[in-house]
């Protein structure tokens, strides 16, 4: 099943990170994300560009949507023309198979046509 069909499953702080052979299989599904660390922990990015701040500003309430639709929380940097987006598991410091389902319905986001008044 693709990952934007998959949903976030409950994480525990005890739950493993990803390892890293299944983030490089996981990886190929969202190839426009980077793989970053952030404060010694690693997290998924990617910017996303738009024509003005409106556009922008309406993607991320999208994802904002999407994040308590999931109950997964990415860190969402809006500016004008520009959602900088980063998903990563806090309970557990890292990456989780949830932050790469979530790039995967983020992405479907941004394919999805914009909404304008």
């Amino acid at each position: 099943m693709a990952l934007q069909e998959q949903r976030c499953e409950a994480c525990q702080a005890d739950a493993p990170r990803i390892g890293e052979q299944e983030a490089q299989e996981l990886q190929q599904e969202i190839p426009d994300w980077k793989q970053i660390e952030e404060d010694g922990e690693e997290r998924l990015q990617r910017p996303f560009t738009f024509k003005n701040f409106a556009e922008a500003l309406a993607f991320t309430n999208r994802v904002g949507e999407l994040a308590e639709q999931q109950g997964h929380h990415p860190a969402l940097l809006t500016e004008y023309g520009k959602v900088t987006v980063t998903w990563w598991t806090h309970k557990i410091g890292g990456l989780h198979r949830n932050d790469f389902i979530c790039a995967a319905k983020t992405d479907q986001i941004f394919q999805e046509p914009v909404n304008r008044a």
